[in-house]
């Protein structure tokens, strides 16, 4: 009787702690914006067109890759990068509430020149 329990109870904190969410690590060159979603590739950020890079990745709120026509007419606040050569947007984190409330996030590629990132803390510190 007392193995079953003990091992119900070493389930339940296994199970109970391997759906609690870590922090997720976002480069230094992601931008925080509004993202309404349209018909792949197209979306609105921050109010204006905008298009996914081919190959883009969208990334949920559990962190799983999210297929581009799974959120159409969504619009969330993300975190994003662009790419390089084109412009296009190549990547997107759909942010959880307390990743939105970390703050301050740049908006801009100049508010990020500006900044300084601490990667182990994932904060943006003011001059």
């Amino acid at each position: 009787m007392y193995r079953c329990l003990a091992v119900a109870t070493a389930a339940i904190v296994f199970a109970s702690s391997a759906s609690a969410q870590v922090q997720r690590n976002f480069p230094q060159n992601a931008l925080r914006g509004v993202i309404t979603f349209g018909a792949p590739p197209q979306l609105l950020l921050n109010g204006k067109t905008a298009q996914l890079a081919p190959g883009a990745r969208i990334r949920g709120l559990d962190n799983m890759l999210v297929m581009s026509g799974a959120v159409m007419n969504l619009k969330a606040t993300v975190n994003y990068t662009f790419e390089d050569t084109t412009g296009l947007i190549k990547d997107v984190w759909l942010l959880r509430p307390e990743e939105i409330a970390r703050k301050p996030w740049p908006e801009t590629p100049a508010e990020a020149q500006k900044w300084q990132f601490d990667p182990a803390a994932q904060a943006w510190i003011k001059p």
